[in-house]
């Protein structure tokens, strides 16, 4: 009976440790965080998007998707090609308007809330709804950003509706600090915000309050 009872404590360690192991070895691997980062914004509705066009002399081209996360927020992702390496700012616009060659049509910040310039997430979230961030392109002239929140909605019109705006991209770096805007420099790409059923010419004949 001693025997029995010592064999089926074994079996049992050995389960565990066994378990155990399998625990250890399902840890997301640094691997795994990048593959996962990359594939943000890339699942979920599609609830807006916009194609950036090259501006102030540039050769750059982009898009922008803002996608429904299934937890009561959005992502937006936004690749670039053929941009200048190094970091450039991204903002949102408030007109929904990029026809001008320098990209100024597109009007200042996108800043509903009527808060000072400064970087997402800042404590007593003073900045503006359209401060993204900056972007980082590699030496191919490939960059993305992604950024997830619950503040922004898509469609209907509300106060923080990004549908109807502009994404941005400029030449310099945000510096998060410089009022109104960054101090980023000039834009250098600028892509309409769309949304099911709506036309850009809607957008700048009825730009949003």
């Amino acid at each position: 009976m001693k025997t029995t009872q010592l064999c089926a404590i074994g079996l049992a360690v050995a389960l565990v440790g066994v378990a155990y192991a399998d625990k250890k070895t399902t840890k997301p691997t640094a691997e795994d965080k990048k593959e996962a980062k990359q594939e943000v914004g890339l699942k979920g509705k599609t609830v807006g998007k916009a194609d950036i066009e090259a501006k102030s002399a540039s050769k750059l081209k982009g898009k922008a998707a803002f996608t429904d996360d299934g937890k009561g927020g959005i992502v937006v992702r936004i690749e670039v090609s053929d941009a200048p390496p190094g970091e450039h700012a991204v903002h949102i616009h408030e007109k929904g308007d990029c026809s001008s060659p320098d990209g100024k049509s597109a009007g200042d910040h996108w800043n509903p809330t009527h808060m000072e310039h400064g970087k997402w997430g800042a404590p007593m979230d003073k900045y503006h709804l359209g401060d993204i961030g900056n972007l980082t392109v590699t030496p191919d002239g490939k960059g993305v950003i992604t950024l997830e929140t619950a503040k922004w909605t898509a469609g209907g019109g509300a106060v923080n509706d990004v549908v109807g705006h502009a994404i941005v991209v400029h030449g310099g770096v945000d510096d998060f600090k410089s009022q109104p805007a960054g101090n980023a420099g000039p834009r250098i790409g600028c892509g309409v915000i769309t949304g099911e059923g709506v036309k850009e010419k809607d957008n700048k004949a009825q730009p949003k309050k």
